[in-house]
């Protein structure tokens, strides 16, 4: 028999978790689940209908959280000028100095924005930065000759989403230390971009299942009929 930690035990007195929740209840029970010494992560995740090994099935977007991710992004810039995107906001900027740092296993950064001419060089990388999710990309604004603006929303709270090869999406809503009020918009505004962000080829349902949850608790069911909102 499993043995459930003290927290967990608690957690499990606040709410029946077995049950599906609205995403207003889902936060309410979030906020009443034993807090952690830390700021806990908000996250949601999600179990899609599709088919992963289907290149026409592909789910991955971006979403301007209304209030941010409440974490400090680290951008990295790929781009022959260095001062500019340092001057933009960037934490590290470079090129190829910033390839070899990466080829070595440097990975000190959250987000990667390239220049569209930077860009033949950084795919040098991507067996690097693909499968930490970390490679520039078009679809997700990373790859822009309009580097301040890339900075800017990335650091404001615009967050990418991708699509793992089990169909799970995960995507950061917030800190706990945010207002119900706040999660509630941060994940619906997430929910509305997964949901844009359906392939063409999908027909009916699209969304399996989704959940919400904090760094150190168990996860909340969301209601399926939240879904069918959007």
């Amino acid at each position: 028999m499993v043995k459930l930690s003290k927290r967990f035990s608690k957690a499990l007195e606040v709410a029946d978790l077995s049950k599906p929740y609205s995403l207003t209840e889902a936060v309410e029970i979030l906020g009443k689940f034993p807090p952690a010494k830390f700021d806990e992560t908000v996250e949601f995740s999600f179990h899609l209908w599709v088919d992963p090994r289907q290149s026409d099935q592909m789910v991955r977007g971006t979403v301007a959280l209304p209030h941010g991710s409440g974490k400090e992004v680290k951008v990295l810039v790929f781009t022959e000028d260095v001062q500019a995107a340092l001057d933009g906001g960037a934490d590290h900027a470079g090129l190829k100095d910033m390839i070899e740092k990466i080829s070595e296993g440097w990975l000190d950064f959250d987000v990667a924005i390239a220049t569209t001419q930077a860009m033949r060089e950084v795919r040098t990388v991507a067996r690097v930065l693909g499968p930490k999710g970390l490679m520039p990309n078009p679809k997700s604004g990373t790859v822009t000759d309009d580097v301040p603006a890339a900075i800017k929303a990335v650091k404001a709270g615009r967050v990418e989403f991708k699509m793992d090869k089990t169909a799970n999406v995960a995507v950061v809503v917030g800190k706990r230390s945010f207002s119900g009020e706040q999660l509630v918009e941060n994940a619906t505004a997430i929910l509305q971009s997964l949901v844009k962000a359906k392939p063409e080829s999908i027909k009916g349902r699209f969304i399996k299942n989704a959940a919400l949850t904090t760094t150190m608790n168990p996860s909340v069911r969301l209601d399926p009929s939240e879904f069918s909102k959007f």
